[in-house]
């Protein structure tokens, strides 16, 4: 059996890449919609145009618009997210249309809940992963 191709209110991927970002945005929720009519992602889709024009499709693109949703021409492609300290890549896949970037990296660490040691307070169980 094979495998169901991924639809986002009922388009495919390639019927989405045809779309007007504007037409796009009317079929996301209100607050992404609203951000990117307001051209929240002009920057980095001029950086993606950029980079397809060199050729440099599989190359990652650095950014710290951690508001940026995205789109159908951001999908199979590699971002570097800032986090704070640091990018994190994120290969972009067709399940994260219409989310924002910040959502896909973290910016605090995992905690990890370890022994106190000797003449510890209880606050210092709490230490966070490496």
């Amino acid at each position: 059996m094979a495998k169901k191709e991924f639809t986002y209110r009922g388009k495919t991927v390639s019927e989405l890449l045809l779309l007007s970002q504007g037409d796009f945005a009317q079929l996301l929720p209100s607050r992404a919609k609203r951000s990117l009519l307001r051209g929240v992602n002009k920057r980095l889709n001029q950086r993606m145009n950029e980079a397809d024009k060199l050729g440099l499709k599989d190359k990652e693109i650095r950014t710290h618009n951690r508001s940026a949703v995205i789109t159908p021409g951001m999908v199979g492609r590699n971002i570097g997210i800032y986090s704070g300290n640091q990018f994190q890549k994120v290969e972009i896949m067709p399940e994260m249309l219409g989310h924002k970037l910040g959502e896909l990296a973290l910016t605090r660490k995992r905690l990890r809940h370890g022994k106190a040691g000797i003449g510890a307070t209880k606050s210092s169980t709490a230490i966070t992963a490496r």
